[in-house]
């Protein structure tokens, strides 16, 4: 296999060597992020093996080498599946241009909207986005716990905290009664095909369902990139189906978000993805010029986007937003 993927980098088969080791060039968020970093490695390390034969008596000039290979090898493969991500449409770039315009007019229509998975990263910045544009007249948080909030985030903010059983959600349904805008950032981390069934599939997809039946119109999803029901893993395929059983609720406007690997400080030990945030994190400042579609992206940056999407006038009653898109939403001023 490794014969055959420099044969065809030789060849100038860049992509489908890529392919041809990696799978889907497309292949998002951890789980890509893992192969490209296996790759890498790969290449590395014959790189390495090459040069050490072949200059042993220089380490740094070896070192040196090896680094401009490897810095070069990423660049190509994050221009290759770049090239191959189709660009925001009009619409988002519209909605980008227009935000600060759209939240003002959109904060003086004295709307409502509730917040399902505020307890957790992107549900915490987005809470503060909130907090900040202030374009609802009340927003309900709806959660397992009691968070207790800063006066300064509280000044002038009429929110309000109810605390539910997720197990037993539906007999918290009047809850869900009577907002315009819904956002469901609820999401599971290593606890397993029961976990994730449980919280990515049965408590979003039963969120989803009393917002329709309580008049929401608008209904926010947090998701991932590269989500399918084909996907072979399970976290994946769930979140796949997920997004496409909202897609048959009827919501006047459902916008769904694919974010890849996510930065932000976790209150919780992830070891493989706090690794992974500290290789990327000097990756964050480029990534909206450089490789927006498959970079990482901040809870920061997510959430408003999330407020920007909401303050812009619908276009389309379903909105896929994947990086590029939430790069350009979140970092619009």
């Amino acid at each position: 296999m490794i014969l055959n993927l420099f044969f065809k980098m030789s060849m100038g088969e860049f992509g489908e060597a890529v392919s041809s080791f990696v799978g889907d060039t497309e292949d998002p968020g951890l789980m890509s992020t893992l192969k490209i970093l296996m790759l890498l490695l790969v290449v590395s390390s014959i790189t390495r093996a090459i040069f050490w034969f072949a200059f042993n008596r220089n380490l740094s000039a070896i070192l040196t080498v090896l680094g401009i290979a490897v810095t070069v090898f990423a660049v190509f493969y994050f221009l290759m599946v770049e090239l191959h991500s189709p660009n925001s449409s009009q619409h988002v770039i519209t909605m980008a241009d227009n935000a600060p315009s759209n939240l003002d007019s959109y904060r003086a229509q004295g709307k409502t909207a509730f917040v399902v998975g505020y307890t957790g990263e992107t549900g915490k910045e987005l809470v503060k986005e909130l907090s900040r544009t202030k374009i609802f007249d009340k927003v309900t948080l709806i959660g397992r716990r009691k968070v207790e909030y800063d006066s300064d985030l509280l000044k002038d903010f009429n929110v309000e905290q109810k605390i539910v059983d997720f197990k037993t959600l539906e007999e918290s349904a009047d809850l869900f009664q009577g907002h315009d805008v819904g956002y469901c950032c609820l999401g599971s981390y290593a606890e397993g095909d029961e976990g994730y069934e449980r919280v990515d599939r049965d408590y979003i997809l039963t969120t989803a369902n009393l917002a329709k039946q309580g008049g929401t119109t608008h209904f926010h999803l947090v998701s991932v990139r590269g989500a399918s029901p084909e996907r072979t893993p399970l976290y994946y395929r769930i979140k796949g189906e997920v997004e496409e059983k909202m897609k048959s609720m009827g919501f006047d406007r459902l916008s769904i978000y694919k974010p890849g690997l996510l930065m932000c400080d976790r209150e919780e030990i992830r070891p493989v993805q706090w690794i992974l945030q500290k290789l990327f994190t000097p990756v964050v400042f480029f990534a909206p010029y450089v490789a927006p579609c498959v970079g990482p992206v901040p809870t920061t940056t997510l959430a408003t986007a999330l407020v920007h999407v909401t303050a812009a006038p619908k276009q389309e009653s379903l909105e896929i937003l994947e990086g590029r898109d939430i790069h350009r939403l979140g970092n619009s001023s």
